[in-house]
């Protein structure tokens, strides 16, 4: 069954990147439906790194927006021999960072900005978006993109290490070290 489990989740990430790949190739050659569906397939994770960069929902919408205006000036740069999701991912970081760099602050996330995450993310309360702004403020900002990128991304720990240009085992090792904070963190909030 594992078996099964597994070769359907490889074919999934297989078709997956054929369908990014695709966009991409018909984004390059001026097709604006392919880059209406490559926004819709990738928004949230685009969205949660660009808000994992710069803890800011308005500046990470704004570099969502950002990053599908370069996808359409710069698609043919793309070349199909890596993974189109972490190209993509790494044109939202760079654009976040450069953002960052211009305005030169950094800052926590207000209650509107917490709505502002994607509607793809599970339903959370005003109460648990609180605490788990509280702990995830307690994490390295690099322990923070690694969790986001993640656990609001779904990107497996190998792309985000690629992504990031960190040692998979350093990616491995910092999350667990921040599940571990995060644990601790919240586990603090319950005995309250």
């Amino acid at each position: 069954m594992s078996n099964t489990a597994a070769t359907s989740a490889e074919y999934e990430q297989l078709s997956n990147r054929a369908e990014l790949d695709r966009l991409l190739t018909a984004i390059a050659g001026g097709d604006k439906d392919a880059l209406g569906q490559l926004y819709h397939l990738t928004r949230g994770a685009v969205y949660a790194m660009a808000l994992s960069v710069l803890k800011n929902a308005h500046d990470a919408q704004d570099a969502t927006q950002d990053t599908f205006v370069r996808v359409w000036q710069r698609a043919e740069v793309y070349r199909s021999q890596g993974s189109p999701m972490a190209w993509l991912l790494t044109v939202a970081r760079n654009l976040a960072r450069m953002r960052l760099r211009q305005s030169a602050r950094q800052g926590e996330l207000s209650e509107e900005e917490w709505n502002a995450i994607p509607a793809s993310a599970p339903a959370v309360t005003a109460e648990d978006k609180a605490v788990l702004q509280d702990a995830l403020a307690t994490l390295s900002d690099e322990e923070r993109q690694i969790v986001l990128l993640h656990a609001a991304s779904g990107l497996k720990h190998r792309e985000i290490a690629s992504m990031l240009k960190l040692p998979l085992s350093t990616v491995l090792s910092k999350y667990q070290r921040a599940l571990g904070k995060l644990k601790s963190q919240l586990e603090g909030e319950d005995r309250s």
